[in-house]
């Protein structure tokens, strides 16, 4: 009988510590789109994305050009030139893949670029969701517009504009 008022009596003050909890919900992507900032620098970005995948279309463009021009001389070449001309396609079709993926890929110009221009703002963001969680006493902070599922969620729960007006961005 102790043992079985000893579990109950953790149950229940578990249960009680779970509903005691605060929590609020934020999202993401209304507020990095309310700042102008953010707007700017994700213009910068694309303006900068498009520059370089012309480059490297242009590149990808030229290996083609190559390749229809070996395919109409082949019959023409010597075994030695027909490798020649085909190690020169190759040599390049590579060069435009490594300068599109130091452009592109995972951790490349793009990616150094996006974390220049978008994580000051992101990290202003950041401590503004921590004074706010601070100041309430919020156990959670749920982000309704990123990795987590959020059903449901009270709109007097969203402190969005709170964090916008705390950064000082008007709506």
């Amino acid at each position: 009988m102790k043992r079985f008022l000893i579990t109950a009596a953790l149950v229940i003050g578990s249960v009680m510590g779970a509903l005691a909890q605060k929590y609020c919900v934020i999202d993401t992507k209304y507020i990095l789109e309310s700042i102008p900032d953010y707007k700017d620098a994700q213009k910068k970005l694309d303006a900068i994305a498009e520059q370089w995948q012309k480059e490297i279309d242009a590149k990808f463009q030229e290996v083609d050009r190559m390749y229809k021009s070996y395919q109409a001389e082949q019959v023409m070449l010597t075994d030695e030139l027909k490798r020649k001309r085909e190690d020169e396609i190759i040599a390049r079709e590579k060069d435009a893949k490594d300068l599109q993926k130091s452009r592109f890929g995972y951790e490349g110009d793009l990616f150094k670029k996006r974390e220049e221009l978008v994580k000051p703002i992101q990290d202003k963001i950041y401590n503004a969701v921590q004074k706010l969680a601070a100041a309430r006493m919020y156990d959670f902070v749920l982000d309704k517009s990123g990795g987590i599922t959020v059903i449901f969620s009270d709109p007097k729960l969203d402190k969005s504009e709170e964090i916008l007006k705390s950064l000082g961005v008007k709506k």
